[in-house]
């Protein structure tokens, strides 16, 4: 197991693991391996024909694939990718120990020696190490970028492992390649902050960034009634983050995802993890919740609807101590590309047996102030009043919006809408719907290759734990969860109807000119607006008072 060190020889160093299932393929021209030419495969396609790209590192000219389990073995591809004379380099990936993030090594080496060793002798040793100077670093004394003799591979750990050993040299280690990340809120979440994605400006956020500043959701527990949430994934691994986990269906402590709705690696129970992680993600290593300091209590539910394992659900959040229910489920919707679908006219009604549960929520959670429960206005591009669910007075119906600030092509409408909470969107022609600027909401994904990303950059991060294109109003009920714990964060008396007329106070009018928005500022196609997070969090605080 190689180990690199980028402290002084005193500090302890970091160990990096072979992949068994990743190979990294570096070619001449920095390209990646054509699969073919015009209609004729290459020789060399046939060694990844079955393997993903997993991550692309353009500036070395690398790409990391991973191929299948139960397949040829990961040497058997190297020896024949390595001695194509188009293929410069083929070989084992190392990874992360706990992420299990591609770690790219190159054949550079940084040395850092004392300030009073000469540069003559710091040369001499660098030659005798065979590394050549590349670069003379001119931010530290005696700092040289070095690179080994083509083809070292892992042999420059060793090299600079034990140059770092010798009392005239400071630093030393191999040149190490990860994928950029940053903490709090990430880059890709355009519907927290103004941001830029692929090299397009998006603002249309619901301003939670500066929400933050203010408040996180300290104190507040939302509850997520869904598939099942993946509790182990790191996003949710903060000291007391999970409380009173339930599967209402199987009446265990057990929420974890079970797969029971669909036999592929995408068909599981994958919902649930996501929109936990757009409500309340920690935000430590790649996806932010909305309020990523409010406690989960995940609740599996993989029951039909109307059932009585959907009353419990409720019963269980409120008697357990949630402050928010979110809801990203209902009646099955129409296709909504489809206007003459028999299915957009359909009428569900709640059953009694649940709206009393979730009116003992609303009624007796809380201590008496009340859960405030939200339901996903629907994907259907059909009215929400048909929605027994949604459309409850007591609950709030969230649709959604897209990253230009216009009504998301496939969201339900309709007099039930409260507000409105960015999600995806899809270009459709035939509606004169334009295309998103971005693939959909960026959040945590099920760990490894259990969920929507199997594992590549295309779909997310490389590891497979987080996801690029999640959306639907199933993303934008959990973001208005989210507000709702920043705002009952901030004043914790307020009564769950306070809340859902503090929400109406607290949104953005966007899209004035087609939103048809009525003289009461209610938009069928928004409610009132567009969340504003930080709007809400600041109502909260007037409305609270000085203490």
């Amino acid at each position: 197991m190689p180990t690199a060190n980028f402290g002084t020889k005193n500090d302890p160093g970091f160990p990096l693991q072979e992949s068994p299932d990743l190979i990294a393929v570096r070619t001449q021209n920095k390209r990646p391996i054509p699969r073919s030419i015009g209609s004729v495969r290459t020789p060399l396609s046939g060694e990844l024909d079955d393997a993903a790209l997993v991550v692309s590192y353009p500036e070395a000219g690398v790409q990391v694939y991973r191929v299948p389990p139960d397949s040829r073995s990961i040497a058997a591809r190297k020896s024949v990718l390595a001695a194509a004379p188009e293929v410069r380099f083929a070989g084992h990936v190392l990874v992360d120990p706990v992420s299990k993030e591609p770690v790219l090594y190159t054949e550079n080496i940084f040395v850092k020696f004392t300030d009073d060793a000469k540069p003559e002798q710091c040369r001499r040793v660098l030659d005798e190490a065979g590394l050549r100077i590349k670069e003379t670093v001119t931010y530290a004394t005696n700092a040289y970028f070095t690179s080994a003799a083509e083809g070292t591979g892992q042999q420059v750990f060793d090299i600079a492992n034990g140059l770092l050993s010798r009392d005239d040299v400071v630093y030393c280690h191999p040149e190490l390649i990860r994928r950029r990340s940053r903490k709090t809120i990430f880059p890709q979440q355009w519907h927290l902050k103004p941001t830029t994605i692929g090299g397009v400006a998006v603002n249309a956020h619901a301003n939670v960034e500066a929400a933050h500043a203010i408040t996180r959701g300290n104190g507040i527990t939302i509850a997520l009634i869904d598939d099942g949430v993946d509790i182990d994934h790191p996003e949710f691994g903060g000291a007391g983050k999970v409380v009173a986990p339930r599967d209402a269906t199987l009446q265990t402590s057990n929420p974890r995802p079970r797969d029971s709705n669909g036999t592929g690696p995408r068909d599981g129970d994958n919902h649930g993890t996501a929109c936990a992680g757009v409500a309340c993600a920690d935000g430590t290593i790649g996806a932010s919740g909305v309020a990523p300091a409010a406690r989960l209590m995940p609740i599996r539910l993989a029951s039909e609807l109307g059932s009585q394992a959907e009353a419990r659900a409720f019963v269980w959040a409120a008697d357990h101590g949630a402050d928010v229910i979110s809801c990203s489920w209902g009646p099955a919707d129409g296709v909504w590309f489809r206007p003459n679908d028999p299915a957009h006219n359909q009428v569900v009604p709640l059953p009694a047996s649940t709206r009393l549960a979730i009116e003992h929520a609303v009624t007796n959670g809380r201590n008496g102030k009340g859960c405030v429960v939200l339901f996903a206005a629907g994907n259907g591009n059909e009215s929400v009043d048909n929605d027994g669910y949604a459309s409850f007075p007591k609950v709030i119906a969230v649709a959604a919006c897209n990253d230009t600030g216009k009504r998301s092509v496939y969201s339900d409408f309709g007099k039930a809408v409260w507000c409105a909470f960015p999600s995806s969107d899809f270009g459709h022609p035939p509606f004169h719907h334009p295309d998103a600027l971005t693939p959909g909401i960026w959040t945590v994904d099920r760990h490894g290759a259990a969920g929507y990303n199997v594992g590549t950059t295309d779909d997310g991060d490389a590891a497979g734990n987080f996801t690029n294109s999640f959306g639907g109003t199933s993303s934008a009920c959990p973001g208005a969860a989210g507000v709702v714990a920043l705002v009952l964060s901030m004043h914790p008396d307020l009564a769950s109807q306070e809340v859902k007329d503090l929400l109406k106070q607290s949104c953005d009018m966007i899209d004035p000119q087609h939103g048809g928005y009525g003289a009461d500022g209610h938009s069928a196609k928004y409610g009132f607006g567009r969340l504003n997070a930080l709007t809400a969090v600041q109502t909260a605080k007037k409305l609270r008072g000085p203490n």
